[in-house]
């Protein structure tokens, strides 16, 4: 894996799946934090797309957020994810999320691990 621009960007309209209310993180109809987190690991996920040996895979291991704006159905969202450190085969992205206006929605700090796949699948079954 190499680190050079490893930086990728998502879109999302919000939509009546994506709010608290749908989630049941909250009864309003707005983005709801645990689907920014998702769409924070979705957007670093794909950042190591075609990065990693075809054997490896990466997991989650760490997601801080700052959810700072409510967004409601219909904003269109920008996901933003760049690599910041790697340290062996710990990657931290550092991830936002950006309304259609430049507005920072939510801000956050995702952490990966690089594993073998069938190796951790072998110990999640045991």
């Amino acid at each position: 894996m190499t680190d050079a621009d490893l930086r990728v960007e998502m879109r999302l309209e919000v939509a009546l799946g994506d709010t608290a209310i749908a989630v049941g993180s909250g009864d309003v109809p707005v983005l709801a934090t645990p689907r920014v987190v998702a769409l924070f690991e979705a957007a670093t996920v794909r950042a190591l797309e075609g990065r990693l040996d075809v054997a490896e895979t990466s997991v989650g291991t760490r997601v801080e957020v700052d959810h700072l704006v409510a967004s409601p159905v219909g904003a269109r969202v920008a996901i933003i994810a760049e690599l910041i450190e790697r340290d062996g085969r710990r990657v931290v992205f550092d991830v936002r999320a950006v309304g259609e206006d430049g507005t920072v929605l939510a801000t956050g700090r995702v952490q990966r691990v690089v594993v073998d796949r069938e190796r951790f699948l072998a110990r999640v079954r045991a």
